[in-house]
């Protein structure tokens, strides 16, 4: 199913005179005359030549299917911007009104010039307010007010779509990779080793000028072949935490059932707990290849192990206009968290480098690309997390490997971290 929105055009009045049933207006008070119905058109068009507003016809594989848009409007004294959407019964129940919400954000945030998105769904609209929950609006408080001869009591959701502004801040650390070798003091250059071993989960690495090279080379072998097949991994973190030989207790649980095969020191390096995370990165376009940074719990606690997913970006979702870029909360055994990724769209070539961050609270965390927002996750995670940086070489189903790409490398110019403010 392909999503689309297009700007309103002289054509659409059919789309709103649908819009216009009992049952597409039952949270707004009913229908409208059929002469509101054509003023509501006109000033579509009206707000779009004149660039106060930006109304769009939702079309799904080609079909119209319902509009949204967005206006100005000031929200507790501030500039914002105000949604609103409807889509037809027949394309309900398909995410379809969540897809073009979510393409509505990301039009909100390039827009630039109001960085605040709020939505007033009915109170009794089940379905919308659930829409706002789960794109990261966050919920304030309820009103009520008069509406079409009546009265319309409504949630209010707000959304900060603001880019990041890290003008006038100071980085705890600025990490630039220069010299002739790792700061031991931040960087634990292994793979989870505890689930394998050092010598099997030892990265390949150099710095110097232009940063960090992770590389996968001809011989590297696979990190953990009973485990994870022929995956092969280049990898740095800032800790590491795992329990004696024979324990359940370590980081990065990806499996059930592991068990700590080789006893590590413990490393308390770069570890970061709420503030801003910001990589500076360039992708790999080969198909067996991924290059990521993944914060991760320290996991002192067993709970304490969400993943704040800042870029998990596959050579085979790059193409010659841009690529996917994959962003969000993972729970991996974390159970207060609930899983909320998805992959972002992103114009120009990803093989150069590009600023992948989050701006992180206890109560949420908003992620960005290149300084402009792209998510908000409103989920807790209130404890240590610490880098994961790696490039993986994935195996194929043949079991063949395209020796002529390698080696793989994951460039990292730099990375740092920012205080809460």
């Amino acid at each position: 199913m392909r999503v689309g929105l297009h700007p309103w055009s002289e054509g659409d009045l059919p789309v709103l005179e649908r819009a216009n049933s009992p049952e597409m207006t039952a949270h707004l008070g009913g229908p409208e005359s059929d002469e509101q119905v054509r003023e509501r058109h006109e000033r579509y068009l009206r707000l779009n030549a004149s660039g106060e507003a930006r109304m769009l016809r939702i079309d799904v594989d080609g079909v119209p299917a319902g509009g949204i848009g967005y206006w100005a409007t000031d929200h507790d004294g501030a500039p914002a911007f105000e949604a609103g959407w409807g889509v037809e019964p027949q394309f309900q129940g398909r995410g379809v009104a969540r897809e073009a919400l979510r393409q509505l954000t990301r039009l909100v945030a390039a827009d630039g010039r109001r960085g605040l998105l709020v939505a007033y769904p009915g109170v009794d609209n089940v379905a919308s307010n659930a829409l706002c929950r789960s794109l990261g609006f966050e919920a304030g408080v309820t009103s009520t007010m008069p509406w079409r001869g009546s009265e319309l009591t409504f949630r209010v959701w707000t959304l900060d779509v603001s880019p990041l502004d890290l003008s006038g801040r100071t980085a705890e650390i600025d990490e630039r990779f220069v010299g002739a070798s790792l700061d031991e003091s931040r960087w634990w250059p292994f793979y989870t080793p505890h689930w394998s071993s050092r010598e099997a989960a030892a990265a390949r690495w150099s710095v110097g000028p232009g940063g960090l090279r992770l590389r996968i080379d001809e011989d590297t072998a696979p990190w953990a072949p009973d485990l994870d097949g022929e995956l092969r991994v280049s990898h740095l973190q800032s800790g590491q935490f795992s329990g004696p030989v024979g324990s359940l207790v370590g980081q990065h649980r990806f499996r059930p059932g592991l068990v700590v095969r080789e006893e590590q020191p413990q490393h308390r390096g770069w570890l970061v707990r709420h503030g801003v995370i910001e990589v500076r990165l360039a992708a790999i376009r080969h198909d067996d290849a991924m290059v990521a940074c993944w914060p991760i719990g320290f996991e002192e606690q067993p709970d304490d192990c969400g993943e704040l997913c800042i870029a998990e970006i596959f050579g085979s979702e790059l193409d010659d206009e841009g690529g996917w870029v994959g962003v969000g909360v993972k729970p991996q055994n974390d159970p207060r968290l609930r899983e909320d990724f998805e992959k972002i769209r992103i114009d120009g070539d990803l093989t150069a480098m590009h600023d992948y961050a989050v701006e992180w609270t206890p109560e949420r965390v908003r992620f960005f690309i290149d300084g402009r927002w792209v998510k908000t996750s409103v989920q807790s995670l209130d404890y240590p997390m610490q880098f994961m940086l790696e490039v993986y070489e994935f195996p194929r189903a043949d079991g063949t490997r395209d020796l002529s790409a390698l080696p793989h490398v994951l460039r990292v110019e730099r990375a740092r971290t920012f205080p809460s403010v």
